[in-house]
């Protein structure tokens, strides 16, 4: 797929031009930051663009960056990279968008592999989140929301945070050895107990139901 890149660290920039060259990619641009990469990108529509959180302009050019992206090239997809696992970032982050998007740890996508694969997911739609940021939000929510909580089964705790992960239906039913049809079951109840109704589109409440976590966990940091 054809691929930008915006990332200040020069080392862990040639790095990762490397990785998506080995894996088949083309790399159409590549920059320290978010302006350059806006002015790079202008008439010249990617696959995803890789973004780094804290990069130019400071202090969190990456989020500003994916905004005006996905305002001029709405069919872009969003990949961004950070040291942190931070819960303000990954609200921020669905707040962008609820397709196409991902937040992924550095240390995470060193290998051809993984890099891919995260951009696939994200290419074909989905929201790829960082495994130990999402179980972390979910499995210790916070008592000012104990009462949403506390209103959901552990099999339900289960669903939502697989969907936070950015599973499909059918994804979850796989690992959690159920049907797709006790998946749906037990996300209707969710969005039953959220207060999430029928008047909003089954992706949008998925990821609001998803939110309703993250939100509890915004002054939380790694």
């Amino acid at each position: 797929m054809r691929v930008a890149l915006a990332e200040d660290g020069a080392l862990f920039r040639q790095g990762l031009v490397m990785l998506l060259e080995a894996a088949g990619h083309e790399v159409v641009a590549v920059e320290p930051g978010g302006d350059e990469l806006l002015r790079a990108l202008a008439g010249r529509p990617v696959d995803v663009a890789v973004l780094d959180i804290r990069m130019p302009p400071e202090p969190d050019g990456g989020l500003v960056t994916a905004e005006r992206l996905r305002a001029s090239h709405p069919d872009t997809g969003l990949l961004f990279l950070s040291h942190y696992a931070e819960s303000h970032y990954l609200v921020r982050i669905l707040e962008i968008g609820t397709e196409r998007i991902g937040y992924r740890l550095k240390e995470k996508v060193g290998s051809v592999d993984v890099l891919s694969d995260t951009l696939t997911r994200i290419a074909e739609g989905e929201i790829v989140i960082e495994p130990v940021l999402a179980r972390r939000l979910v499995e210790k929510p916070r008592t000012d929301r104990a009462d949403v909580v506390a209103a959901l089964s552990e099999r339900e705790r289960d669903v939502v945070r697989l969907m936070a992960e950015g599973r499909s239906n059918a994804a979850i039913a796989g690992a959690l050895y159920v049907s797709g049809k006790a998946v749906e079951k037990h996300i209707a109840s969710i969005f039953d107990k959220f207060g999430l109704h029928a008047d909003a589109s089954e992706s949008n409440r998925r990821v609001l139901a998803v939110l309703t976590y993250l939100r509890s966990q915004q002054g939380e940091r790694s």
